[in-house]
């Protein structure tokens, strides 16, 4: 009779090394790339926080040049002639002072604004109340 001989049992440990060592070399090039790519999105951040400052300043500026020019259009608009009116027959209604001119600016920057209306809760529904009766009392 012939002996058999014992077949070799296939290891799956070389394949699960090779799949392991390729993995984690898959897992470094995602850190390294996701490291890189939140780098790039930082230096993103802060060029336009700068280009938002830029443009905010100049903004501001152009705001306060329109404001300067609308107040200079004003003191020319209730400055008397001189050849057409005498100072003495100036009266106070023909002048509007610029304490009254500037809230009625204020007043029609803020008219189109809707006050925010005020938030009520809704009812407490019966499901939520608590049944005294059942309601677990220790000592």
């Amino acid at each position: 009779m012939p002996i058999a001989a014992p077949k070799k049992k296939r290891s799956l440990l070389p394949l699960l090394t090779v799949l392991f060592l390729f993995s984690y070399g898959l897992m470094t090039f995602l850190i390294v790339e996701q490291g890189s790519a939140i780098q790039s999105q930082s230096n993103l951040i802060k060029v336009l926080l700068v280009d938002s400052t830029e443009l905010w300043a100049a903004k501001g500026k152009a705001i306060s040049d329109q404001q300067v020019a609308q107040a200079d259009a004003k003191t020319r608009a209730h400055t008397p002639s001189t050849q057409a009116q005498a100072p003495s027959s100036q009266t106070p209604s023909t002048q509007t002072p610029s304490t009254q001119a500037a809230p009625q600016h204020h007043s029609q920057s803020r008219a189109g604004k809707i006050a925010k209306p005020d938030t009520q809760l809704p009812p407490v529904p019966a499901s939520d109340l608590v049944d005294r009766r059942r309601a677990l009392s220790t000592i």
